[in-house]
């Protein structure tokens, strides 16, 4: 089975999002390996997937093969946001348009399995592509090697 590793960098400078595609389609919404929470050896003080008063991405109820019930994300919907103990607080976005098909729920409970796993069990959601769209819709991602050349100027353009 393969997998392809994408990146989106738009939104918040350094604020980098990280898009795990599986061969059948699927999108694991992460966090880059260079996002500020797992950069600057921060601790969460919480997790919380209520977006809004009226809408909460705990409350999607996927069912059936067409995974009815199943909240539509455009690229900027945000999916949850992080406090850290220095309140500092980001905003994780779904990056690309799709269904929501669920949500970790358990970084509700383990928020540093989103510290020490983030690619496996510390992902933040997972999100299926409409099937037209599925190959079209990382095509504005950037792949590990755009990404680590971005990453590397603008780590050069940054004073220490």
């Amino acid at each position: 089975c393969e997998e392809k590793e994408k990146y989106y960098m738009k939104g918040k400078l350094c604020e980098d999002h990280c898009i795990l595609q599986h061969s059948n389609r699927l999108c694991v919404v992460t966090l880059a390996e260079t996002h500020p929470i797992l950069q600057d050896g921060r601790a969460i003080k919480s997790i919380n997937y209520q977006i809004s008063n009226g809408c909460s991405r705990l409350n999607n109820k996927v069912s059936g093969k067409s995974k009815r019930g199943a909240q539509f994300l455009t690229d900027f919907a945000p999916l949850c946001r992080i406090m850290c103990s220095d309140d500092t607080e980001y905003t994780i976005y779904s990056c690309i348009r799709g269904r929501l098909l669920e949500v970790n729920e358990n970084i509700l409970e383990t928020p540093n399995l989103l510290l020490e796993k983030p690619s496996t069990e510390g992902y933040i959601a997972v999100i299926l592509p409409k099937f037209e769209e599925s190959k079209s819709i990382t095509e504005n991602l950037l792949t590990r090697e755009e990404f680590e050349a971005v990453v590397s100027k603008r780590s050069l353009s940054q004073p220490p």
